[in-house]
């Protein structure tokens, strides 16, 4: 889960040449996330302090080989905000053949999906605890990845809020230019407004096109999370957004 504030509208790629649709996003200007503090467990400590050394990237502000890194050549895809990592682990293990970064700042989670590689010998996972927003930016190269990931990210739903939601123009535009063409980028959310908003944001970046009329139906690869099995038992809705870069 992820959050973002107030993204200025004439934002510009900070590497971007003169008259490029990707927009410059600076630690200044946007941030992926509202650090929070959260308990963790002796386990998740164990495992942070044991796994991040194997499983983790530093964040640094150059562009990483991630066929160098997983020590193979396999399509990578990323996931923005991957929580307690329970999903984002079991993807992994149903897709051998592709490579997976998971983004999160938050250390409890970041110790959890540690577990979860740890126990389920997950060779194809790495983790950045680190603003997505910079390691898109900064370390991601330019049509490089075969998807993107956003699952289920802060709602913000007050509406005096909804400027810090994370799926905003200038985000979508600088991941986008990291998608390489037919590469797609799945959005899924149980907030009918927010999907609202990310259909009409995702719909008005040119370099993506819906794969749907619409909404998605939810793709046998992204698993139900038990949140999610219990809204949909109460009659709540959810919504998946699957576009492809063009």
């Amino acid at each position: 889960m992820n959050d973002t504030p107030h993204i200025p509208a004439d934002a510009q790629p900070a590497d971007a040449p003169e008259g490029a649709s990707a927009p410059r996003l600076t630690s200044q200007s946007i941030r992926s996330f509202v650090l929070r503090q959260g308990r963790m467990s002796e386990a998740q400590h164990r495992f942070l302090d044991e796994m991040m050394p194997r499983v983790g990237l530093a964040y640094r502000p150059a562009p990483v080989d991630l066929d160098a890194v997983f020590g193979r050549t396999a399509p990578h895809i990323v996931e923005i905000g991957f929580g307690m990592g329970a999903s984002t682990a079991e993807i992994a293990r149903a897709r051998p053949d592709e490579d997976f970064v998971g983004i999160e700042v938050h250390a409890p989670g970041v110790g959890s999906l540690c577990k979860l590689i740890d126990e389920g010998g997950l060779h194809n996972l790495r983790i950045v605890q680190h603003d997505a927003v910079e390691v898109l930016r900064d370390m991601i190269p330019e049509a490089s990845l075969a998807g993107v990931h956003i699952y289920f990210p802060d709602p913000w739903p007050k509406k005096r809020h909804h400027k810090r939601r994370l799926v905003q123009g200038p985000f979508v535009r600088l991941i986008a230019s990291r998608l390489a063409p037919g590469g797609y980028l799945h959005c899924a959310t149980d907030w009918e407004d927010y999907a609202v908003q990310m259909q009409d944001v995702l719909s008005a970046e040119p370099l993506l096109a819906n794969t749907a009329d619409g909404y998605a139906p939810r793709p046998d690869y992204r698993p139900l999370t038990k949140f999610e099995q219990r809204g949909l038992r109460l009659g709540h809705g959810v919504w998946d957004l699957i576009f492809r870069r063009v």
